[in-house]
């Protein structure tokens, strides 16, 4: 029970110091010497001292013997001697107890009626409707209730109890938290899981758990597009112009990316973007503190060794690394003493804890978003077809769980062969041809398997509209190859189209810079949008419906600290790819930041 008695040291030493005595009894002065003397060694960590001090105090103050006791018994307790607490419980009179003495007596019973595997007993004592608890017991209350209720059978109980706790908790304490509530849900199983959600009001607090604990059990949840309500960065009424609304700039901030290694092009495109929109910064005049890039390898080793050299230059802010691996080899750290945005998600799922931040190119977001964007075009219907690598796959499951989500259905769903160039078979078994006039296609691949399929579908007489991720833009227009694409609608990042104004023109920056271009570009774009987010993440988390104006989508954040994307529509005209009006704020630009120095970063 190593949280339980972490958060309990505090409040003994607090209670101790404090005498917890009735005040109408006169105490003399060599028993409050003898109580400073044992709040002293309880402040030291000598528990086992404090206790006896307790107990002799206890034998020499008749009028107060229940409340020495109870420090007494509370003080075994951090020494790890439970044992030797219990039977001080029985001597105490809780009529005879005054203020929080009675709801700190029964979470010691709870705590050792749990010991005894008495989770009833235990249950009792933490549940008693009458009993009012001071915020400063609530935590421990609650995981005591939480275990009584897991060693009961109630597991869904106990992750409630535990979902109260998530918010009063931070680092390393929140991670095991979290980690205790996907699997006291996962118990459940899935069906009981989707079960609960369909019943869930949307505003649940513990629906958002439950999507998690489903799609650890590997079901693709329906994720709708999040509400875009307040642009960060609002100047705050009545206050001085440079007041932004969630501006906070970390003093100094380390970027981890692969230099070396096979993902290196990926962390150069990062890179370039990242620098280019500090050099931006300065034209906003925006606070530019000093950054300094390490090499993560594309390694987890790599990547511990980065974060760790890191916080050791003094970084208080670390962005990156890359990889998934690289992701879970920091979350797996025992510690992360220094806030983190991770440049991608861990491979298990696991959710970040405070002072943790996710951002990712997620197939998955654009699968969501096309379903989204077919319903509210009036299409209920679905065919899907997808490449067989990764991303398609996700994509396509992602996409089902949306649509069906919104009342939607999938006619049926293919995959395409990595060598085939033939996919007559394939289109015949779409049964397309007859369609409603409410169906529509669904497609996420690389522009040279789209550029095979879609004259085939007009061959086999499937006029359906087509909508795509974004994989099926290679980034450059390319009026002659595309032209076969006519008609597809795609989500993309808006800084391909110059679609968010305040940017960098897209154009001028691809002139000059090879990263910027064609496919590469998106990962640019991300990287711009990782310098922007700096000085909001902490804000995007705790406010939701807040959302920051950037290069790779409109970016807000959920509960646990992974940002969204909300990705601008596309549709490819004569062979050229051009925004779709209304699919995006067009009238949010990026803030205009506070004024400050003009550090230069230390690229090292």
């Amino acid at each position: 029970m190593r949280l339980i008695r972490a958060a309990g040291i505090g409040l003994l030493i607090s209670l101790a110091l404090s005498g917890c005595v009735p005040p109408q009894v006169a105490r003399t002065p060599a028993e409050i010497s003898a109580e400073q003397d044992a709040a002293t060694l309880a402040r030291q960590g000598k528990f086992e001292q404090a206790a006896q001090a307790y107990l002799a105090l206890a034998q020499n103050s008749p009028g107060r013997n229940d409340q020495y006791r109870l420090l007494a018994a509370e003080a075994y307790r951090q020494e790890g001697r439970l044992d030797q607490a219990a039977p001080l419980l029985t001597q105490i009179k809780r009529q005879r107890l005054t203020d929080d003495e009675p709801v700190r007596l029964d979470l010691l019973q709870a705590e050792w009626a749990l010991n005894q595997h008495d989770p009833h007993r235990a249950l009792q004592l933490t549940t008693q409707p009458d009993v009012a608890v001071p915020p400063k017991l609530r935590l421990r209350l609650l995981e005591l209730r939480a275990k009584a209720m897991d060693a009961s059978g109630d597991v869904w109980g106990a992750a409630r109890s535990r979902v109260e706790m998530d918010g009063q908790l931070s680092g390393l304490d929140q991670a095991q938290n979290r980690k205790q509530i996907l699997a006291q849900l996962t118990k459940l199983g899935t069906d009981p899981l989707k079960q609960r959600a369909a019943a869930m009001q949307p505003g649940d607090a513990m629906l958002p758990w439950v999507n998690e604990a489903l799609s650890q059990l590997g079901v693709a949840v329906a994720r709708p597009q999040p509400a875009l309500e307040q642009q960060v960065g609002t100047v705050m009424p009545g206050q001085d112009a440079n007041v932004r609304e969630g501006f906070k700039m970390p003093e100094r901030i380390a970027l981890l990316v692969p230099a070396t290694g096979s993902y290196a092009a990926a962390g150069t495109a990062i890179r370039e973007g990242f620098f280019a929109a500090y050099a931006d910064a300065a034209r906003n005049h925006a606070p530019r503190p000093p950054v300094r890039v390490y090499d993560s390898g594309g390694t987890a080793a790599g990547a511990v060794k980065a974060y760790q050299q890191a916080v050791g230059d003094g970084a208080k802010l670390v962005i990156g690394p890359l990889t998934r691996g690289e992701v879970s080899a920091l979350f797996g750290l025992q510690q992360l003493p220094v806030q983190l945005l991770a440049l991608n998600h861990p491979d298990d799922k696991s959710l970040p804890a405070s002072g943790v931040a996710e951002f990712g190119l997620l197939p998955e977001t654009e699968g969501a978003q096309a379903a989204d964007h077919m319903i509210e075009r009036g299409l209920h219907t679905a065919f899907v077809i997808v490449a067989g690598e990764d991303f398609g796959q996700r994509a396509a499951n992602a996409f089902k769980a949306e649509l069906e989500a919104r009342g939607g259905k999938i006619a049926s769903t293919a995959t395409l062969s990595g060598s085939s160039v033939n996919y007559a078979s394939l289109i015949n078994g779409l049964n397309a041809a007859n369609a409603d006039s409410d169906a529509g296609v669904f497609i996420s691949m690389r522009p040279q398997q789209a550029r095979l399929l879609l004259p085939q579908l007009k061959l086999a007489r499937i006029n359906l509209p087509v909508f795509a991720t974004s994989h099926v833009y290679g980034g450059v227009d390319d009026a002659g190859a595309n032209r076969d694409l006519d008609g597809v609608e795609f989500c993309d990042a808006p800084w391909l189209f110059d679609a968010q104004p305040g940017l960098p023109n897209h154009a001028d920056i691809a002139a000059q810079l090879p990263a910027a271009r064609g496919a590469a570009a998106r990962l640019f774009a991300f990287g711009m949008d990782a310098w922007n987010l700096a000085p909001y993440v902490d804000w995007l988390r705790d406010h939701a419906g807040s959302y920051l104006p950037g290069a790779s989508g409109q970016l807000t954040a959920d509960q646990f600290g992974r940002v969204r994307r909300v990705l601008v529509w596309a549709k490819f005209e004569d062979g050229l790819a051009h925004p779709l009006n209304g699919s995006l704020q067009m009238d949010s630009a990026p803030v205009q930041s506070p004024p400050a120095s003009s550090d230069q970063p230390n690229q090292g």
